[in-house]
Order: C-alpha cells, then sequence, then structure tokens
C-alpha cells in the first residue's frame, strides 16, 4: 500500500509519453510490491546450511510450439542470471532454454537446461526438470506473463548437476531441491541440498 501510495503521488509516462491512467498505475504499483516482497523475503529467510545457492535468471518471450502429443509445448529461453550463496557462486552465461509442456488448467512441466559458471570459473551443466502448478485462473495470469503472487504457486524442481571440477564433485553426488517463484522477466530458485 506505502509503494501504491508513491507511485499515485507521480505522474508516470510510458515509452510513448502518454500519461498512464489509474488501472496502469495500480498495476505498476502490484508489481513493485510482489518483487520487494520477494526480496524481503529472501533476505528475512537468509541461508541456512543445507542452502546451496539462490539462483535468478533472466527469462525471455516464449516460444509457442504449440499441441504436440503430451500437451502444449513452449520453450523459455533463459537470457543470463547469477547464483549467490554459502556453496555455490557464479553467473548463468546466456543459451540456457526450459522446454515446457502445459497441461489442461495450466499445470506445468519443466525441463530447464542451462550452464552456471562459478567465480572460479569451472562450467556447470544443470538439467533442472520440474512442476508449476496453481488454480487455474492463476495459472492463466502466469502463462500470459502477468505478476502473480508467488505465494499461490507450488514451483519444485529436482536438479541435476554434471561438472569436470574436482572441487565441485559434491554437487554431482548429492540430491537436490529447488523452490521456485516466477515473475514476468525472471525466474528465482533457492537450491537445498538434501542431506
Amino acid at each position: 500500500e506505502a509503494i501504491a501510495a508513491e507511485i499515485d503521488a507521480v505522474h508516470l509516462v510510458d515509452h510513448h509519453g502518454e500519461l498512464l491512467d489509474a488501472e496502469q498505475m495500480q498495476q505498476i504499483a502490484v508489481a513493485a510490491g510482489l518483487v520487494a516482497h520477494a526480496f524481503e523475503r529472501l533476505d528475512d529467510r537468509g541461508f541456512d546450511d543445507r542452502t546451496t545457492g539462490f539462483l535468478r535468471a533472466k527469462v525471455g518471450a516464449p516460444v509457442e510450439l504449440g499441441q504436440v502429443v503430451h500437451g502444449r509445448r513452449r520453450i523459455v529461453p533463459i537470457e543470463g542470471g547469477t547464483i549467490k550463496g554459502p556453496l555455490l557462486n557464479g553467473t548463468v552465461p546466456v543459451g540456457g532454454a526450459d522446454w515446457q509442456i502445459i497441461q489442461q488448467h495450466g499445470f506445468t512441466e519443466l525441463d530447464t537446461r542451462y550452464t552456471i559458471k562459478t567465480e572460479q570459473g569451472a562450467l556447470v551443466y544443470v538439467q533442472n526438470p520440474g512442476i508449476r502448478t496453481a488454480p487455474p485462473d492463476v495459472m492463466q495470469k502466469l502463462l500470459a506473463g502477468q505478476t502473480v503472487d508467488p505465494k499461490l504457486v507450488y514451483f519444485r524442481t529436482q536438479p541435476k548437476f554434471e561438472t569436470s571440477a574436482p572441487e565441485l564433485q559434491w554437487l554431482v553426488k548429492s540430491v537436490f531441491v529447488g523452490v521456485g517463484e516466477r515473475y514476468p522477466t525472471e525466474v528465482v530458485i533457492k537450491f537445498f541440498k538434501v542431506e
């Protein structure tokens, strides 16, 4: 509400220089509040001894292939990102993607593949299958690229890592779970090592 009040106190214009109406300004306020809330929750949760890292990846516009044998296929390109945490730090280079199958009511099967380049220069291949589901109206908004409250979406993954780096073999020989949040232009995932 405080963010909404601050935005309401200023005049915003779109990329054409046109003054935004009240509904557009309210949408911006809601989006800003949700993103700020996500950052606050991350700070509040912090990292514990099971946390491997927190991945933040920028994603591009989905490529829609349409209806295939198992559902609606779409590919979401990964346009770079970072991973930060007590056990793993580095960047996510451009070039990965999420090959999704969307079922009835928006239930989404994820097959995300990308590379991490650690701060020490080691390369780690990640295959991160998972699922994302929510009530149908929430999934409809999410799949349309709208901002939704992450608390309404069940988004879990099971990342598997491959690397030739000797110091990172613990990644290959451990089981992990990812807890994700989807925003219009980025995905954030917190990885936990299962003990």
